[in-house]
């Protein structure tokens, strides 16, 4: 199992970015990876392990007051409101670099890049997780329709939806809202 460690906020990186919520890479990589160009949090100093394993059962349970302190403001409204990002603006949704997607609340890993595909609907998407087990799939009926919520089965974390329209192997669409993951790309 191989793990990497960001430190996540431990810099404060000038007084615009404490205004604005968001400062550039302030992240520190412990496995020689570069972090992605997603903003970073400014709010708290905390440190989150990145695993590539199979979720161990071992939940992560905070009051929204704890989680308000360390998720941005729109983090905080995508994984803990059920939020969604305007189609085509995430930063994640053009990604072609190869690596893996993890939750950006708690690290659990997600996806990998080379099940994520472009479905022309403005999100990050993909045909499969990383593994079964690090996704909780549940109903959701907050809109005229039905649909499938995708939480991160650690922290639940509201990532976005799964719908049985995707390619083959699977025919799933796991589509993501980007502030829900953070990227790292995938060592040389």
């Amino acid at each position: 199992m191989r793990a990497l460690t960001l430190s996540l906020g431990a810099l404060i990186v000038g007084t615009a970015a404490c205004f604005s919520g968001i400062s550039g890479s302030n992240a520190a990589v412990s496995n020689g990876a570069e972090p992605d160009s997603t903003p970073r949090r400014t709010k708290a100093i905390r440190e989150i392990t990145y695993t590539d394993a199979e979720f161990d059962g071992k939940e992560i349970v905070m009051s929204d007051a704890e989680w308000k302190k360390i998720l941005t403001p729109v983090e905080y409204n995508m994984m803990r409101e059920a939020g969604t990002e305007t189609p085509f603006t995430g930063a994640l949704y053009n990604n072609h670099e190869h690596g893996t997607y993890y939750c950006a609340a708690c690290g659990l890993v997600l996806f990998r890049s080379e099940n994520k595909f472009d479905s022309g609907t403005g999100w990050p998407s993909f045909y499969q997780t990383a593994f079964k087990k690090n996704v909780i799939e549940k109903v959701d009926r907050s809109l005229a329709e039905v649909r499938t919520e995708v939480l991160c089965a650690r922290c639940h974390a509201h990532l976005g939806h799964v719908f049985d329209d995707g390619p083959e192997p699977t025919g799933l669409r796991y589509c993501i809202n980007s502030p829900a993951l953070r990227f790292v790309k995938a060592a040389k």
